[in-house]
Order: structure tokens, then sequence, then C-alpha cells
């Protein structure tokens, strides 16, 4: 059984050789480990292997995390559905929200980022699939032009979960379109919208992901094994 300083190796190897098959700069690929179920020992262990950039999934346990590893200089990201009654357990903690996917999230986040500046991503749907969080595609502009009116928020991209398929061609094509997405909405130009990233990639699908342009990666399972 490979350890995870091991994993950790194996996985960032894998980044670098698909960054090279798509002529990307791995350098520009940020890998974030998702850290969900994991105890703090684990991700103490991660952290002392390397890895800088932490997601979580539920509010309470990223509290808790940030209570049990304050004396590390972790990059929090919280990545799962967050609903608004949870808001305050996710900031100041996390750097960047991945799943903003309505406006009254939106604007619950502005009003506890004030006077400070949050960091967020739009979550889009691009799959179609009901049991998937995340605003759909033609929904997107409203939501854009809806947090450019929010003066705390800095909408650094967009997000997606690809579909749950072995079929190559349809991971693909999700990826895809939120980066065809994010090129379109980019070029317009709104305030604090700089639409830089694109978190897209996981456990089973990174490797596409970097070929469609990823920017961010949330590996949790590759890293850590299999959870309960």
């Amino acid at each position: 059984m490979e350890t995870l300083a091991e994993n950790i190796q194996r996985i960032q190897g894998s980044i670098h050789a698909a960054a090279a098959r798509a002529g990307r700069d791995p350098a520009a690929i940020e890998l974030v480990t998702v850290s969900k179920t994991v105890g703090a020992e684990r991700v103490r262990e991660a952290f002392a292997a390397g890895l800088r950039h932490f997601g979580e999934n539920r509010a309470q346990e990223l509290a808790a995390k940030v209570r049990a590893l304050g004396d590390l200089a972790i990059e929090w990201h919280f990545v799962g559905h967050l609903q608004t009654n949870k808001v305050r357990q996710v900031m100041p903690p996390a750097r960047l929200i991945h799943s903003v996917d309505r406006v009254g999230l939106a604007e619950k986040i502005d009003r506890r980022a004030a006077p400070g500046q949050q960091s967020i991503l739009i979550q889009v749907n691009t799959t179609g699939e009901e049991s998937k969080s995340g605003i759909a595609p033609g929904e997107l502009p409203a939501l854009l032009d809806a947090c450019a009116e929010l003066p705390h928020l800095t909408v650094d991209g967009l997000m997606t979960i690809g579909p749950l398929t072995g079929d190559a061609a349809l991971i693909r094509a999700a990826f895809r379109r939120l980066r065809a997405l994010r090129d379109q909405e980019a070029a317009r130009g709104r305030p604090r919208a700089p639409l830089k990233h694109l978190s897209m990639g996981m456990t089973g699908d990174y490797e596409i992901a970097i070929e469609e342009g990823a920017t961010m990666l949330r590996i949790g399972t590759a890293i850590f094994g299999a959870r309960n």
C-alpha cells in the first residue's frame, strides 16, 4: 500500500505529465486537497509532505479543522454546497468559496465580508444533472451581473463537477463548456470579476480537466484513499 507521501508524489507527477501533454505550465495548476472526513493529523501529515491548499465540504468540519490546525499556514477552500445559515462558519477561514450558485448566498457572503473582500467562484451545472448543485449555464450572466453590484466580492472564476461516467467525451464536453462560459463572460469586463480560475477535475477526471484548461483541481480520494 502506498504511503500518503507516495500518493502525493504520484498525483503531482500525473499533473505535470498531463500539463506537458496539453502544452501548459504545471505551475499554473493549483492542487486543492479535499480533506473531508479526514482527521486533522492526516491533514497535518499531508501539509508536512508539501501540500498547502485544502478543501472542505462541510462548514462545521472546516471550522473544527481550522481550530485543530491553526498553527499551520494552510490555505483553506470551501468546496461543498453552502447553506446561507452556515456562511459565518466558513468566513473568514476559507480563502476561496468554490460553490456560490444563487444571489441570496452571494449577498450573505458580501455582508459577512464587509469591510473586507471575499473571493468566490460561481458553481455551474454543466451536465444538466438534477442531482448536482450549480446554476444553469443560461442563468450565469444574471448571477454575475448581480455579483458585480456587491462591493465585497471578487468573482475569481467558475467551478463545475464533471459527470460520473466512464465516457471521456462526456466529461470533456462538460469541462469544455465551463471554459467557453468563462471566456465569454470574462470578455464582458465586469468589475471585480477577473474569472481567472476554472475549478474542475477530481480524482477520476483531473487529467481531462487539465487538458481542458483547469487551473484548480479538487482531489481527495487519490491522496487520502477511499472514505467510508
